[in-house]
């Protein structure tokens, strides 16, 4: 008896999957790095066009990766076909012990400090105990207690792990949406307009960036992006 996966993914549930991935706490965490590296709001929208624009051509090479070799195993089976077995081993263990890891904490991390803009008491200053030379503050407890209920409910099943995640996809879109809308039909600020000669004048330090250094602040403030766009 033969066996084979379950296409337990529909269109929404698939589309918000890539969607919650994409918009995720990335997207908030990097923004104001950016920003602080190229100096002008013109440029950090064309950070977030370029890394766009590579997003799109990872996304069309992977396409016909996913038509030429409709396997699971994503990257690992295109490495393994294209380089050989050990190359996609590799990157196998390290995406699980690296990479995917890493991930996951920066996100943990990032959502206990947002938390704490709403609650206070959840602070990487306020420590509730020391274990060795480790101290646990209630900010990194709130990102342990969130991936072990994440953890938790992924091991439920696909049903319920795609239910949490379509809600939690559908309220940021909504919330980026919301706020889109009461920036386009709030009004006119005169105080906080940006004029057209500041929207691409790249000020660092109280320093206008020379032509070599603005492309070099380019190239590493794409660091960020690329890392909230990685999915």
């Amino acid at each position: 008896m033969s066996s084979k996966f379950v296409r337990g993914l529909g269109l929404f549930d698939s589309t918000m999957i890539v969607a919650g991935s994409m918009i995720g706490s990335g997207i908030f965490i990097v923004s104001a790095d950016i920003a602080r590296q190229v100096g002008a709001p013109g440029w950090l929208l064309m950070v977030w066009l370029l890394t766009g624009v590579l997003t799109v051509v990872a996304a069309l090479s992977y396409g016909e990766l996913a038509a030429l070799f409709p396997h699971a195993g994503g990257q690992y089976v295109y490495l393994r076909e294209a380089h050989g077995p050990l190359w996609g081993f590799l990157y196998g263990w390290t995406l699980f012990l690296v990479i995917q890891t890493g991930t996951v904490a920066a996100v943990a991390v990032a959502f206990a400090k947002f938390l704490g803009v709403l609650i206070p008491a959840v602070s990487a200053t306020n420590t509730l105990f020391t274990l060795g030379p480790v101290s646990f503050s209630t900010q990194r407890l709130v990102g342990i207690a969130i991936i072990a209920l994440l953890t938790f409910t992924n091991t439920r099943g696909i049903k319920t792990g795609k239910t949490v995640q379509n809600v939690f996809t559908a309220t940021k879109i909504g919330a980026l949406a919301l706020l889109i809308a009461l920036v386009l039909f709030s009004g006119r600020n005169e105080s906080a307009a940006i004029h057209t000669a500041d929207f691409w004048t790249p000020i660092v330090n109280g320093a206008q960036l020379s032509t070599l250094a603005l492309l070099i602040a380019l190239g590493t403030a794409m660091v960020g992006s690329l890392f909230s766009a990685d999915a």
